[in-house]
C-alpha cells in the first residue's frame, strides 16, 4: 500500500462519526489576514510619527493665558494675526529661510556635478570619495559641528551667517551627490548615444536628454538639502556666532516659555514642505 493511501486511511480513522471534519485555513485567507495586519501596523507607525506635528498644529490655536503653551485652554485665531509680536522670532525664521535657500542652491549645483561624475566615470580615488561621502552622512552632527568650528577658528574666520551657509553646504552635499548618483547609475545610455547619432552635440544631449532624466534625483536631493538645512540645530549652534535661526530661537525660548507663534510658524513651514512634496510627486507621475 502506498504512503498516500495509508495517510488517507489514517485520516478517515481519526474522524469521529457525526462530527464535521476540521476546517483548514487556506493559504489565501492567511495571506489576506497578514496583509491587513501589515496595513494596520503601517498606519499606526505613520500616526505615531505625525502625532507631534498634529500637536504642534493644534496648539497654534490654543488660547493660552501664560508663557508656557503646554495646556489646552480654548480655541482662538488671534495668534495668527499677531505673528509680529516677537520681531526676533520673525528675524530668526527669515534667517533660516535665507540660509536654507542659499545652501540648497549651492549644494544642488555641486552635488549634481559630483553625482554625475561618480555615477558615470571611473577615476583614481573614486572609492575614497565614496567613503568620505558616506562617512559624512554617518558621522554625528556633534563631531562635524566641532570640526567646522575648529576649522573656522584656526583660519581666523568670524562665525556668522556665511559660516552657517558653508556648514550647511558641507553636511548636506553628500546627500545630494548620492541621490543624483543613484539616478545616474540607472540611466539608459543608449538614449544619449541615439541623440548623438542624430547629430546632437554633447551640450545639447545633456540639456535635452540627460538632465531631464536625472531631474527627479536632482529635485529629491534639493528638497532633502532644504529640509536638512532649515531644521538643523547642532551644527548651526557651533557655527552661528551672533546669527540666530529658527531652531536656535526656539531653544532659547524654552527657558521662559514657547509662545503660540512658534507653533504657527512651524505649521506654515510644514505646510509649505508638504505642498512642495505633493507638487513634486504629481509632476513625477505625469512624466511617468
Amino acid at each position: 500500500m502506498s504512503p498516500d493511501t495509508l495517510s488517507g486511511v489514517n485520516a478517515r480513522e481519526t474522524e469521529v462519526p457525526g462530527e464535521a471534519p476540521p476546517r483548514r485555513r487556506s493559504p489565501l485567507n492567511t495571506r489576506r489576514l497578514g496583509d491587513r495586519l501589515l496595513r494596520v501596523y503601517v498606519w499606526l507607525i505613520i500616526a505615531w510619527l505625525f502625532l507631534p506635528i498634529a500637536v504642534m498644529i493644534v496648539f497654534g490655536f490654543n488660547d493660552t493665558q501664560s508663557k508656557s503653551n503646554v495646556t489646552w485652554q480654548g480655541f482662538t485665531l488671534k495668534w495668527w494675526g499677531r505673528l509680529d509680536e516677537y520681531p526676533e522670532l520673525v528675524t530668526a525664521v527669515l534667517n533660516s529661510l535665507k540660509i536654507a535657500v542659499l545652501a540648497t542652491m549651492i549644494t544642488t549645483l555641486i552635488g549634481t556635478l559630483m553625482g554625475l561624475a561618480l555615477g558615470r566615470y571611473r577615476f583614481r580615488g573614486q572609492g575614497a570619495t565614496n567613503l568620505v561621502m558616506f562617512a559624512a552622512i554617518a558621522s554625528p552632527e556633534l563631531v562635524m559641528g566641532a570640526s567646522l568650528l575648529s576649522l573656522f577658528i584656526s583660519a581666523g574666520v568670524q562665525t556668522g551667517f556665511a559660516t552657517v551657509v558653508i556648514a550647511h553646504v558641507l553636511f548636506s552635499l553628500s546627500f545630494v551627490a548620492i541621490t543624483v548618483r543613484a539616478r545616474v547609475i540607472g540611466l539608459d545610455r543608449s538614449i544619449e548615444e541615439a541623440a548623438r547619432d542624430l547629430g546632437a552635440s554633447t551640450w545639447t544631449t545633456f540639456w535635452r536628454i540627460t538632465f531631464p532624466m536625472i531631474l527627479p534625483g536632482v529635485v529629491s536631493g534639493a528638497l532633502l538639502a532644504f529640509a536638512l538645512s532649515i531644521d538643523d540645530f547642532v551644527i548651526t549652534q557651533f557655527t552661528s556666532g551672533a546669527t540666530q535661526t529658527f531652531p536656535l530661537w526656539i531653544w532659547g525660548a524654552t527657558r521662559i516659555g514657547v509662545p503660540p507663534q512658534v507653533n504657527i510658524l512651524g505649521t506654515l513651514i510644514f505646510a509649505v514642505g508638504v505642498a512642495i512634496a505633493v507638487v513634486n510627486t504629481v509632476n513625477g507621475r505625469r512624466r511617468t
